[in-house]
């Protein structure tokens, strides 16, 4: 069945081109993304725990997918309702598509629960076994009870409901216990239990008494392990948190929480308070989804709904353990037998003479293709600027930045050094608010300017300005990426980064900075560009520009690689380049609204996601322009927030060499993966690409590794 339900299993022969049936619907992309990842879950080509990640993060995406699009969704319904808002680029009204949204997650979530427990079966045949606590032996309960005394225990607070006691507020993602009680003298009580999130979802435990021989349990030689879940301990220990009151019965549930709220800006507030005030208020925002493990009774789950006001959500019965995004932490097992081969990251070969990476630059831009090559080179960049005595000042855009940042420390550094040093730290990285927040103040301790961000746009460009006194005169040194400045994310998401020196680029980035620190409304670039201000205007006249070359008899060929494709102008555009005879590649990781292959419509055009080892992130345009080709990279999607809210670098790659390459040995190379590729249909339903009789498969992802590993 396509994507669009039974309604519209098939795509139209034709597709008008006014006809909102041109356009897929988001959600549901959304939606065949993660069915995508599940799906790699479920290939036995991939190591255990490799497969077992992937069904985590398959959880973990569909727990975004209710808190951003679901919730989306019913706030656009109640939009609709209040005559603000309108139907959805592909005709339906918010109201039908949450309708097609619930006819499609069920199915996706039963698939999960299957998986899942395909998944355990084959971790206990590896010597892990995840139990819950009717299957351990006396040794395991023993030592169960003494873990939930010691660590446990002092950390739960029962929260009983009556009177007294209110219903007390259920934390967006928490996972819980209701208890329901037989009191002697009152009759049926309850009360929740919450699951403590900063314990071990997965509590370890000893071998059973009559386990056999370590070296007898895994092929590899590995002792084997054993966990219970911790809320099946908790569950089993209820007696010592309600002493004298007999338990009838615990059940575990789940409540997910509206995240799409934006960040509301008050005039005459910072921006500071604004995104703190915001972040309080999304901690109480609207249920969009009740979770309740099997068997909880039907007066229980009907008294949670009535308590959580979640008479609207999306309520379900999961069999399975809830929460499943917590088996990430699996994957910290050193059991290297049953995961991917560890891999060293290249240094190029500009970089790795230990020459002083500034006359590196100046020689050639150099380009980084994460995670294969290093991301430490980035990292050097700002440690070297922070301590050069030549270098005057230092500008940098943060956007997700992580833990244990090396790369703010040495920000700090620099200040200590008398730099001048300014980061502009965007606050409203949706999820990343109150990290943002405590690197924001951290830095203004240590004397850096920082800027939160601008008002109305959200800044989403990745780039770094170091300014240089050398003998020639001043001299700027930029890093523009595709990725965020992350040492983490950088070996976990395929990004790019570019390091130049040259001075377009190095005027318009100072001038894009001025945009951002100051008042400046800069309207020009010379060689970048910026959304909201050119990008999108830009981008028309280079798809125009290839229909123009295709019209005089000339071969247009446009290869966008993207994370996004929801722009409903930009899609339109890309139909008029396939009618005019344009070959459209496109590689597209995420939501696309796009119908590919339509009679009249978009015959010239294809649509591949890739999904593998590494979370494709980073975005590559390419323009044939009649033999003359042009390569861009940057952190831009084409979707409406990145073209017209979001503060956004696209820049030009004219180094001939890294123009073929990203040419040559990114886009083709994806474009010819059989292993890892999917190809959208016109009904919006994904088909898995296998290599045609007699040709060998291709696996860009494991091609790209390869070519690193050889230098």
């Amino acid at each position: 069945m396509g994507l669009d339900g039974a309604a519209s299993a098939a795509a139209p022969a034709t597709a008008p081109a006014a006809a909102p049936s041109r356009f897929l619907n988001a959600q549901l992309s959304r939606l065949e993304m993660i069915r995508r990842v599940l799906e790699e879950a479920q290939d036995r080509a991939h190591p255990l725990l490799e497969r077992v990640e992937f069904l985590a993060i398959s959880h973990s995406r569909l727990d975004e997918f209710f808190e951003i699009d679901v919730s989306g969704l019913r706030a656009q319904r109640e939009g609709v309702q209040a005559g603000t808002a309108g139907l959805l680029p592909d005709g339906r009204t918010p109201s039908e598509a949450l309708l097609a949204v619930e006819r499609h997650l069920r199915p996706l979530m039963a698939e999960q629960q299957v998986c899942w427990r395909a998944l355990c079966a084959e971790l206990a045949a590896n010597g892990i076994h995840i139990l819950d606590m009717p299957a351990l032996d006396e040794v395991q309960r023993a030592a169960a009870r003494t873990y939930f005394e010691e660590q446990v225990f002092p950390v739960l607070t029962p929260l009983a409901v009556d009177p007294a006691h209110p219903f007390p507020h259920i934390s967006h993602l928490s996972l819980n216990l209701a208890v329901t009680l037989d009191d002697p003298e009152k009759g049926f009580q309850f009360a929740r239990v919450k699951v403590p999130p900063n314990l071990p979802r997965l509590v370890p435990l000893p071998p059973p008494a009559k386990a056999a021989p370590p070296e007898a349990q895994t092929k590899a030689g590995h002792a084997p392990q054993y966990f219970v879940w911790l809320e099946s301990l908790i569950a089993a220990h209820l007696d010592m948190l309600f002493p004298g009151v007999p338990v009838a019965g615990s059940y575990a549930f789940r409540v997910t929480r509206d995240a799409d709220q934006d960040i509301r800006e008050r005039d005459g507030d910072s921006l500071l308070s604004t995104v703190q005030q915001s972040l309080r208020e999304r901690f109480f925002g609207f249920v969009v989804r009740l979770e309740c493990a099997t068997g909880m009774p039907e007066h229980v789950r009907k008294m949670l709904v009535e308590e959580l006001d979640a008479a609207e959500a999306f309520c379900c019965t999961i069999p399975g353990p809830l929460g499943q995004r917590d088996l990430l932490a699996l994957y910290s097992l050193d059991r290297p037998d049953l995961k991917d081969p560890p891999f060293v990251p290249r240094v190029p070969a500009a970089l790795a003479s230990g020459e002083d990476i500034f006359a590196a630059i100046r020689k050639r831009d150099v380009l980084l293709h994460h995670p294969f090559d290093s991301f430490a080179p980035v990292v050097q960049f700002i440690e070297a600027a922070a301590v050069d005595p030549d270098v005057l000042a230092i500008k940098q855009t943060l956007y997700r930045i992580g833990s244990n940042s090396p790369i703010v420390d040495a920000l700090m550094r620099a200040r200590e050094n008398d730099k001048q040093v300014a980061v502009l730290l965007e606050l409203k990285a949706r999820g990343d608010e109150e990290n943002n927040i405590e690197w924001a103040q951290a830095l203004e301790k240590a004397g850096v300017h920082v800027v939160y961000g601008i008002l109305g746009l959200k800044t989403h460009c990745k780039a770094t300005l170091v300014v240089r006194r050398e003998s020639d005169g001043i001299r700027r040194y930029v890093h523009l990426a595709t990725g965020n400045y992350n040492a983490t994310t950088a070996r976990q998401y395929t990004d790019l980064g570019l390091f130049t020196c040259r001075r377009e680029i190095g005027a318009d980035v100072s001038d894009l900075f001025n945009f951002l620190t100051g008042y400046s409304r800069q309207s020009q670039y010379r060689a970048l560009l910026v959304a909201p201000v050119n990008w999108r205007r830009r981008l028309v006249e280079l798809i125009d520009r290839e229909i123009s070359w295709q019209a005089r008899g000339e071969r247009g060929h446009l290869i966008f690689k993207v994370n996004g494709l929801t722009d409903p102008r930009i899609v339109d555009l890309l139909y008029r380049a396939s009618q005019a005879g344009v070959q459209v590649e496109l590689i597209v990781r995420e939501m696309c609204i796009l119908r590919p292959g339509v009679p009249g419509l978009s015959d010239h055009i294809r649509v591949l996601s890739i999904v593998g080892r590494f979370l494709e992130h980073s975005r590559i345009y390419y323009f044939r322009n009649g033999g003359h080709e042009e390569v861009y990279i940057g952190s831009a999607d084409l979707m409406p927030r990145n073209l017209d809210r979001r503060v956004e670098t696209v820049c030009p790659v004219d180094d001939e060499g890294w123009r073929a390459y990203l040419r040559d040995d990114v886009l083709r190379l994806y474009l010819r993966d059989t292993v890892r590729a999917r190809e959208l249909l016109p009904d919006g339903s994904y088909v898995r690409r296998r290599p045609a009789t007699g040709e060998p498969p291709v696996d860009a992802q494991a091609a790209l590794l390869a070519a690193a590993r050889a230098g």
